[in-house]
């Protein structure tokens, strides 16, 4: 089957955080400020959701399912969910694991939250590498922890680890939990298996917890391997792997994510501790099961689009937003641009680029924890149209505020 990626899809009306909800999201601070631009003629470029349609393999699955006609409570009892899930990782990242290590949460921000408690002490630290995804900042404050970050180095819009700081913090005898995102979010690192295995050698070294949110480890670009931070350390006891279809494949509304725990004291408090009792949403358990086991044509031709999606904005942006820096990422939808040398005095990235081009679009420390100041990022999961609208609404903005670049 080809899909059709360049299709408009009316998002309106459903509850849509992208659509619905960027105000109370992006601008509570701010909840009166009035925009030049009606809501239906902003660009959305911000949340990471994408604006194509949901495979219909997999929208067929949930239909099958609804024509069962009864959405009782629901728990994993056989074995086919883990047959799928466990066959795509062996097929995608040469990589297994027990079934009872895999256990489940509603979205890998929920268990970070949970997890992070059950791992660290009250006067116990949380160790990150910066820019990173805000949630995890949060993760730390949920649960009235320290956190301590180490800045990547980037080079020319190359990122990379500055070990020597990572291990330096690594050591602090506080540190207990190392929140670890392969591929990265924001800077879109696809982490290799040297520099994994350098950041696995200092969490074993000072035996630290280490939770691998690899949600994004399906969007990668063609020609680049995920390599799961499970096969890098395959015996290590405090590992906890977090993986998800939902980013994969634009089903995060569906509230369903893999937790994969080794250890088995921690996975009992995990099962513990859950708000759900180990209840599963019908709906989304058929929806993900049919993603692992008929998805990957859809995905393929995904990848090929966002490949595409990618080379045009970089193209773009080095033609007409002067200054700006902007490399296509290994992996993710996400396009972390640097207009520091555009905007050098932009503090709120969100609102200027709201206010000035009707684009939605996040940025700067305020959102992505640190080393951020500076920064954007572009969400370029939508069809190709919508992304030059957006872009030529960004470099008309920046030329306009500051004609002399």
């Amino acid at each position: 089957m080809k899909y059709n990626f360049d299709e408009r899809i009316d998002r309106r009306n459903t509850n849509a955080m992208n659509v619905e909800g960027f105000r109370e999201y992006m601008f509570a601070d701010t909840p009166d400020v009035v925009f030049p631009y009606a809501d239906d003629d902003f660009v959305r470029m911000w949340v990471a959701d994408m604006e194509f349609a949901v495979a219909p393999e997999i929208c067929q699955a949930i239909k099958e399912r609804v024509d069962r006609r009864i959405f009782g409570y629901t728990k994993l009892s056989g074995s086919e969910y883990y047959d799928a899930f466990s066959q795509w990782c062996r097929d995608r990242y040469d990589w297994e694991f027990p079934k009872e290590e895999l256990t489940f949460a509603p979205g890998i921000i929920p268990a970070l939250y949970e997890i992070a408690g059950d791992t660290t002490a009250p006067n116990e630290k949380i160790l990150m590498t910066t820019p990173a995804y805000g949630f995890f900042q949060h993760t730390a404050e949920y649960n009235r922890r320290d956190y301590v970050c180490s800045p990547l180095i980037n080079t020319d819009g190359e990122f990379t680890i500055d070990f020597e700081d990572f291990e330096k913090k690594a050591a602090d005898p506080k540190v207990r939990l190392v929140l670890w995102c392969n591929p990265h979010n924001p800077t879109g690192r696809v982490w290799t298996e040297q520099e994994a295995r350098r950041v696995a050698e200092i969490v074993e070294k000072y035996d630290l917890w280490l939770i691998s949110d690899e949600i994004h480890c399906d969007l990668i670009r063609n020609g680049q391997k995920h390599i799961p931070m499970g096969k890098i350390m395959p015996g290590y006891k405090k590992l906890i792997t977090c993986m998800a279809a939902s980013k994969t494949f634009n089903m995060a509304g569906l509230m369903f994510s893999n937790i994969i725990i080794r250890d088995e004291a921690l996975r009992r408090t995990f099962k513990a501790n859950d708000k759900l009792i180990g209840g599963l949403n019908p709906l989304s358990l058929a929806a993900n099961q049919a993603a692992y086991e008929k998805g990957w044509p859809w995905l393929s031709q995904l990848r090929d689009y966002l490949d595409e999606n990618f080379a045009f904005t970089v193209d773009f942006i080095e033609k007409n937003i002067p200054g700006a820096i902007c490399k296509i990422p290994q992996a993710t939808y996400l396009a972390w641009v640097d207009l520091r040398n555009c905007l050098p005095e932009l503090k709120n990235p969100s609102m200027f680029f709201a206010m000035e081009a009707g684009v939605l679009l996040e940025g700067g420390d305020r959102l992505f924890v640190g080393n951020a100041d500076g920064f954007v990022r572009l969400n370029l999961a939508m069809p190709r149209d919508e992304i030059k609208e957006g872009l030529s609404r960004i470099a008309a903005a920046i030329k306009k505020h500051n004609p002399e670049k």
